[in-house]
């Protein structure tokens, strides 16, 4: 996490704000293909995931092989589409400066070689997934931040285009992230045969279709109102404005790191409980899953919520206008999505996702038409990030537990008791640490440090006497009590 937030303060010097801002919203892509990825993933884990459940080798290799033919084909199409598409967006929605017209198209072309790569790369991260083995994204992971910062540094001395060498370098990024899961999934995983005409049934074809069409709604909803945000941005304010709608989300990606890498964990154990008929076991872990999902986060949030300002003037030489306003406010939507995010993976364990994907994408259509027109009539961007959180965090969480409450067991009682109102306590406690450390310090270096240090004791110590149920208390001091052997141990 370290390693990329200095790389982004090394590229916004080298680049500057305008072409930071240009890279952000031509290069909004890898991250509106990051998330279709994750939910493209999530889809086929839940057919490896049963399959897992029934040990049902020659199956596991069916669905493997079906997946890689069917995001081979997207893979070209996706590329196809984005090729045919842009001149619109350079004519007719980018709104970049005449001269870094031709910076910006190179970095087009280069998000498509890109965005291929990504997509085939899918049915291997499913397969990691579904196995639970998270010591590869752990190892992985660090070292993508390493050439990203590389990069960063190939960057700041080269003597050419630099948003233009950017754009190329970062496409390297999903070629060696795909060649390598090649790689590990063929040595470790046995399902892992590319053998279509053997492994070839229409039956688990048209079911991973079908549900894949319908899951394709959802996420196409979720795209258009995630990278439509920077579009319509740049369209009514200019690239300047791209650059702090990506400072928000550089800052909102790597917090949102830590609960990311718990819910991968996750979603298998809720996709096999449903394959295994335990439903109710699926809607506990679930609950689990949003409630420790939004502290994990909260915990890192809210300082940084508080102390936003300070936090980016010691992160960035020179901070973008809106960059502190946009960062508090994408920060408290992440916020409100943890509430609810993992019963999104229990409705696709379930398998009812056409009327939930339907009304997402009426949500985020709603959202975007909203924000459009409210910016012709002269609204502050800020509009759009209000409208965010009572769209996209607000009304998409009401409608997972509704439909969740509508396909399962799960009361709405059960929600409110065991994720609403442990979360909304400890964060007025932890919030309310953090307020005092920052109104009584006027030193800017000692309040940051000891407005982190209050909201923390005060979030753990609200959070084990409201936020645990008896259970888990009892869980945490088994934990701890084990760790303390381990280190009397090596004493």
């Amino acid at each position: 996490m370290f390693i990329t937030l200095y790389s982004t303060r090394i590229l916004l010097g080298a680049l500057g704000t305008v072409d930071f801002g240009i890279f952000n919203v031509v290069g909004g892509l890898i991250a509106m293909l990051g998330f279709i990825n994750n939910s493209m993933a999530v889809a086929t884990q839940r057919f490896m995931s049963f399959a897992e459940g029934e040990d049902n080798m020659h199956k596991k290799k069916s669905i493997f092989n079906i997946s890689i033919i069917l995001h081979f084909f997207l893979a070209i199409i996706a590329g196809l589409i984005l090729l045919f598409l842009t001149a619109f967006f350079f004519d007719c929605v980018f709104n970049i400066p005449s001269e870094r017209v031709y910076a910006g198209k190179i970095v087009f072309f280069s998000l498509i070689i890109s965005t291929v790569f990504s997509m085939m790369s899918v049915p291997y991260e499913a397969v990691i997934n579904a196995h639970e083995d998270m010591g590869y994204y752990a190892i992985v992971g660090v070292f993508e931040s390493i050439l990203k910062l590389l990069i960063a540094f190939a960057i700041c001395w080269t003597s050419q285009d630099k948003l233009i060498l950017y754009g190329v370098l970062m496409t390297l990024l999903p070629i060696c992230s795909l060649t390598i899961m090649r790689i590990f999934c063929h040595h470790r995983y046995k399902e892992c045969i590319i053998s279509p005409l053997q492994y070839w049934d229409k039956n688990i074809l048209r079911e991973m279709a079908s549900f894949a069409g319908w899951n394709f709604i959802g996420i196409s909803g979720a795209m258009i109102g995630s990278y439509g945000r920077g579009i319509i941005l740049n369209h009514f304010f200019g690239a300047v404005m791209n650059a702090a709608y990506g400072i928000a989300i550089q800052v909102n990606g790597q917090i949102l790191s830590f609960t990311n890498n718990m819910l991968k964990a996750l979603n298998p154990v809720i996709a096999k409980s449903e394959g295994s008929g335990e439903t109710e076991r699926m809607i506990k872990i679930s609950l689990k899953g949003c409630k420790f999902s939004y502290y994990i986060l909260s915990f890192f949030a809210i300082p940084l919520i508080i102390e936003m300002p300070m936090i980016l003037s010691l992160w960035l030489k020179s901070v973008p206008p809106w960059a502190v306003a946009f960062g508090r406010l994408t920060l408290t939507n992440s916020l409100v999505e943890q509430m609810a995010i993992a019963l999104g993976t229990s409705l696709l364990a379930i398998g009812n996702i056409k009327q939930f994907n339907v009304m997402i994408t009426v949500l985020n259509i709603t959202f975007l038409t909203s924000c459009g027109l409210l910016f012709f009539l002269g609204f502050s961007p800020i509009v759009m990030y209000v409208l965010n959180i009572i769209f996209s965090g607000i009304l998409a969480s009401c409608l997972k537990i509704y439909y969740l409450s509508k396909y399962s067991d799960m009361k709405y009682l059960l929600f409110v008791k065991g994720v609403l109102l442990p979360v909304l306590i400890v964060s007025v406690v932890s919030l309310l640490g953090g307020m005092i450390s920052h109104y009584l310090i006027k030193n800017n270096y000692f309040r940051v440090v000891f407005t982190f240090i209050g909201s923390s004791v005060f979030f753990l110590f609200a959070t084990y006497y409201w936020g645990l149920l008896k259970e888990e208390k009892c869980v945490l001091w088994n934990i701890l009590s084990n760790l303390k052997n381990r280190v009397h141990g090596y004493l």
